[in-house]
């Protein structure tokens, strides 16, 4: 068994994003913040009632697919900031999976960026294993 990492602070990542270089294009940011919950997937995404509760997850990720995932990003219409953190090992309940900050131009920009990548890591550079109760 191994333990989650140290979440990082989102009000430092907007500290940090405010001056960065890029803030001058930036009129929107976006947080994403993934976390533990306690219903499964297969209830929420497929319906299944009979999926028992979560108490869990096992989570892991690619570290390659997720900088090639953050680079596409960043070259989207409309982006200039892209930052993302994605948690490791045993996580429990309410504890943090994933942070994406995003900064752009505009709220179309910034709110379909956001969707794409987040789309992508989940689908393709993460893999999550429920834990039943």
């Amino acid at each position: 068994m191994f333990m989650s990492k140290a979440v990082p602070s989102v009000d430092a990542w907007l500290r940090e994003a405010k001056a960065d270089p890029s803030a001058a294009g930036c009129g929107m940011y976006l947080v994403h913040n993934g976390t533990v919950r306690q219903t499964a997937r297969a209830r929420v995404r497929q319906g299944d009632e009979n999926a028992a509760p979560v108490r869990g997850m096992l989570f892991s990720y690619d570290r390659e697919k997720l900088e090639a995932a953050v680079a596409e990003a960043r070259s989207l219409p409309g982006i200039f900031y892209v930052r993302a953190w994605l948690n490791e090992g045993e996580l429990g309940l309410g504890d943090d999976i994933m942070l994406v900050l995003l900064g752009g131009d505009i709220r179309p920009h910034v709110v379909d960026a956001l969707q794409q990548l987040v789309g992508r890591i989940k689908n393709e550079c993460v893999l999550e294993q429920e834990l039943s109760v």
